[in-house]
């Protein structure tokens, strides 16, 4: 389903219909008396203590899942009417007749869902352009600094540190310790995080990447910035947005086989 249209099942309130469900059958005679105080309405003792307007179980638990569902609902929180919410709410609760049929929810739902994806599909194409222009003058202006090297495919590195091992070819794997930025300076990978160097077959990464190490010896360290189009390009891939221009740190540790 479409990220904006998560809203229609938040999680926590799916682990409490369960838990409830599970909790039936277990239920025995001693229960007995909880079960009818709850079912009478007393709001019973919190479940953690202090919590400044939320003295009592009922409270806390509210309060949670309404921020449960506030959270999952952010993303279209500029399309809805919190009255007209409120009022389902209590209209469902309450068992009484819904003001639409579940055909007319059905329309209204795709209708919905369509607006949402053409307005996401906008704003990540904005996004992406954006993405590739501040990328691009990025690069035309960091070519030009000390030390900067620029390939025949528009890959730029500079090397912080010579090695003096074997270079490996296409079809080799390396041993490596890398970090990997975004242009606003985000680390998205890092195996210096990790605490240990990762291990990568150079046909099985990204062009930029293969090309890069490439170049280097064992026991070199090189900087690259690799263009959108020699990385994840247009279609981007998971923290890594649409276009995104990247900068490696890479340390050639090993050629493995």
């Amino acid at each position: 389903m479409n990220s904006a249209l998560r809203f229609a099942a938040p999680l926590v309130l799916a682990s409490l219909v369960l838990s409830l469900s599970a909790c039936k059958s277990e239920t025995t005679d001693e229960a007995a008396p909880a079960a009818e105080a709850a079912a009478a309405g007393e709001p019973g003792a919190p479940i953690i203590p202090g919590i400044a307007g939320l003295e009592t179980e009922r409270a806390q638990v509210s309060y949670m899942i309404g921020r449960d569902i506030a959270n999952s609902m952010k993303i279209i929180k500029d399309d809805l009417d919190l009255e007209i919410l409120r009022q389902a709410m209590e209209d469902t609760f309450q068992e009484r007749d819904s003001k639409l049929t579940d055909e007319q929810m059905k329309e209204i739902q795709a209708a919905f869902t369509t607006k949402l994806q053409a307005r996401q599909a906008a704003e990540a194409a904005e996004l992406a352009a954006k993405s590739k222009s501040e990328g691009e003058a990025f690069l035309a202006e960091n070519k030009s600094k000390p030390g900067v090297q620029v390939t025949e495919s528009g890959l730029q590195y500079r090397v912080e540190r010579a090695g003096n091992g074997a270079t490996p070819t296409a079809s080799d794997v390396v041993r490596v310790h890398y970090k990997g930025t975004l242009l606003n300076g985000e680390t998205f990978d890092s195996s210096y995080d990790r605490g240990e160097p990762a291990e990568f077959g150079l046909g099985q990464v990204i062009p930029g990447w293969s090309e890069g190490v490439q170049l280097m010896k064992v026991g070199s360290k090189y900087t690259f910035w690799i263009p959108a189009e020699l990385a994840y390009g247009e279609a981007g891939g998971g923290p890594i947005p649409a276009n995104a221009m990247l900068t490696f740190e890479v340390e050639l540790m090993e050629i493995v086989k």
